[in-house]
């Protein structure tokens, strides 16, 4: 090969090497579009929070102004429980979106410093232990869901509370074999 040949060979190298390296560079910036997913699901947690907050202090308003007033209104029990229940539900949804932004960061980001050592809830070295984390989370929301829905349904007959009664053996197995397959007790 001649010396002109060898000098464009590596003319062209290093003009794709180059070119390489600012498309690798520019692909692998493009990662940072996660904390758009990050932040608002911060926000979306926090907003959560902040909802069912005041979810409970209605109930803690209504229960005073009712037993001040020395009233008992049928079904009152239902409504409390009702509506602490479904704080509750808000709550875990808020910690769904919290462990999604926080895992979401550590793996496309960064690792977060200050955590480090405070909490292993939140440290998630992979997608699939977000994803697991995601499910037992998702899979509680689905429990207090389900019992805040049994809370306000009328049970009619014995083939209706056989229903129900097996409805709590399933959950129960699940949650179970949910708990015993996780590993960590």
């Amino acid at each position: 090969m001649s010396q002109k040949g060898k000098e464009e060979l590596v003319h062209t190298s290093n003009e794709r090497s180059l070119l390489e390296k600012i498309f690798e560079g520019a692909l692998w910036n493009t990662r940072f579009f996660v904390l758009f997913a990050v932040i608002f699901s911060m926000l979306g947690g926090i907003a959560l929070f902040i909802v069912a907050s005041v979810d409970i202090w209605d109930v803690v308003v209504m229960v005073f102004n009712t037993y001040l007033q020395h009233l008992h209104p049928e079904h009152f029990h239902e409504e409390i429980v009702g509506g602490l229940i479904g704080a509750i539900d808000l709550y875990l949804m808020a910690i769904v979106m919290f462990i999604f932004g926080f895992g979401l960061y550590e793996l496309f980001i960064s690792e977060i410093d200050v955590a480090k050592g405070a909490s292993k809830i939140l440290e998630i070295h992979s997608l699939d232990q977000l994803k697991d984390k995601l499910a037992k989370v998702i899979v509680m929301v689905l429990v207090v869901s389900f019992f805040k829905r049994v809370l306000h349904t009328p049970y009619e007959g014995a083939v209706e509370m056989l229903y129900f009664a097996g409805s709590i053996l399933a959950l129960s197995i699940g949650l179970y074999f949910m708990h015993k397959g996780g590993g960590e007790h």
